[in-house]
C-alpha cells in the first residue's frame, strides 16, 4: 500500500539487499553530515526554506568544504 502512495507521487521504489550495510554507505554519510552540520543547527520554517537550505548545503558540501585526501592533503 505504501508503494502505491509513492508511485502516485512519482517516486520509484528501489529494493536493497538484506543485511548489506555498505550498500548505501555514501548516502548514509551524507545524511549524517547534513543532519549534524545543518539541520541540528538551524530552525526550518517551511518546505521552501528547507529546500533552499539543502541546496545551499549541497553546494557547500560539494564545492567549498575541505575534503581530506591522501596523507591529509587537501585540494
Amino acid at each position: 500500500m505504501f508503494v502505491a502512495v509513492l508511485a502516485d507521487a512519482g517516486i520509484r521504489v528501489v529494493l536493497t539487499g538484506v543485511r548489506m550495510p555498505r550498500m548505501n554507505a555514501v548516502m548514509e554519510r551524507w545524511v549524517q553530515t547534513c543532519r549534524r552540520e545543518l539541520l541540528d543547527r538551524m530552525l526550518i520554517w517551511n518546505h521552501r526554506h528547507l529546500l533552499h537550505a539543502l541546496c545551499e548545503f549541497e553546494t557547500f558540501y560539494n564545492e567549498h568544504r575541505a575534503h581530506q585526501g591522501i596523507a591529509n592533503a587537501r585540494p
